[in-house]
């Protein structure tokens, strides 16, 4: 049967009806996943950078990146759903689910999209979330949990820097500490290539190297030379929702949330998992105000509250817990049992959003020590 002719153009064009207005609450999430998609690309993921903004297209077209995030679109900017989302495809290619996408994935071996490779890229994203759409809407309940390693280099900056007043061994209690990874501090081998500047253990699985941006400060130099080893004996911390980093689905929860072209940020994260199977820790499943409340000092010991990137995960209720906690504790420490308060946390200055780390020791003066990108390393003194 021959197809019918074309219609006779008219006189008069008739008006093509306008596009129907998208959804506030997609839009929204468009605009979230464009937030996401700059930064990592400014913070190293190229690839990230690249399939978050055509995943922002995707949803304003109601794709199959709209299907994921429905339930979604209006949650706050710390849920971080792009990243929910992008971790959700990343366990699916670490499985052997998405065989297609597995090939521009560095974490498993592929290679990162050439010149002129982004389009299949992204064909092979899409299409892995089509195609395991139940899976990724699974994982879209989990908050992001790094537990980045590299923010360790701004934990152990603050209890060499107390050291130098307490050079005791040190009992250390984490604020959000996900799985526990970063309460192994002292295993880990931070070093300076161009400076020569090395502590930690030299057959450490955790290497953080460019712990430092140009030389480290003198007083570091100083407290690693008088303090080559710390000695931590007693590791805990709490998170609402603890990970187990042994566990098959632990392990792959923290792995799929680490971003694919991030080869040595995989590599902290392998040596990480690697000590955890050797010295235990404990992370127990309740808020931060609640754990502290079970805390003391103790006398012949440095007690060392310590956090990274989770005071903006905390109702303001329960932090102004936190901070009385804080306090009591502060006001507990003597010269016999010491207190210290160790925070790499976002702060506003000015236009800017600085990742700072900060050390009130006691009742003393609160010290802005150093800077470093969220992920920890470099760090430059300030």
């Amino acid at each position: 049967m021959p197809a019918e002719p074309p219609a006779e153009p008219s006189a008069e064009p008739a008006s093509a009806e306008p596009a129907p207005a998208l959804p506030p609450s997609r839009e929204r999430a468009a605009q979230m996943f464009e937030v996401q998609a700059r930064a990592c690309d400014a913070l190293g993921s190229g690839l990230y950078g690249v399939l978050l903004a055509r995943a922002a297209e995707d949803i304003r077209a109601g794709g199959p990146c709209a299907d994921a995030v429905v339930g979604y679109e209006d949650a706050p900017g710390p849920d971080a759903i792009a990243l929910r989302l992008a971790g959700g495809v990343h366990a699916l290619v670490l499985t052997g689910r998405a065989p297609a996408l597995a090939g521009y994935y560095p974490s498993v071996g592929g290679s990162a999209p050439g010149p002129g490779e982004d389009e299949a890229c992204w064909q092979a994203f899409r299409a892995a979330v089509a195609a395991e759409l139940p899976r990724v809407r699974e994982w879209m309940t989990r908050p992001p949990q790094t537990n980045e390693v590299g923010r360790a280099n701004l934990l152990i900056t603050g209890l060499l820097r107390a050291s130098l007043n307490s050079p005791l061994p040190v009992r250390l209690f984490e604020l959000g500490a996900s799985s526990g990874l970063n309460l192994r501090p002292e295993r880990f081998r931070y070093t300076v290539d161009a400076d020569g500047y090395g502590w930690g253990p030299v057959d450490s699985p955790v290497l953080l190297g460019t712990a430092w941006k140009g030389a480290p400060p003198v007083w570091l130099t100083e407290a690693a030379a008088a303090h080559p080893e710390l000695a931590v004996i007693e590791r805990e911390g709490c998170d609402p929702s603890p990970i187990d980093p042994l566990s098959a689905t632990g392990s792959l929860a923290l792995r799929a949330y680490v971003w694919p072209d991030q080869a040595a940020r995989h590599a902290r994260l392998a040596g990480a998992l690697r000590l955890a199977a050797e010295l235990p820790s404990t992370v127990r499943p309740v808020g931060a105000a609640e754990f502290l409340a079970g805390i003391d000092t103790r006398p012949g010991t440095l007690t060392a509250v310590w956090h990274s990137v989770m005071r903006q995960y905390v109702p303001a209720e329960e932090w102004a817990q936190v901070e009385r906690e804080l306090a009591r504790l502060a006001a507990a420490g003597t010269p016999e049992a010491p207190f210290v308060h160790i925070a790499f946390e976002p702060e506003r200055d000015g236009e800017r959003f600085p990742f700072r780390l900060t050390v009130r020791q006691g009742m003393g003066k609160r010290e802005v020590l150093a800077e470093a990108s969220p992920h920890g390393l470099p760090a430059r003194a300030v």
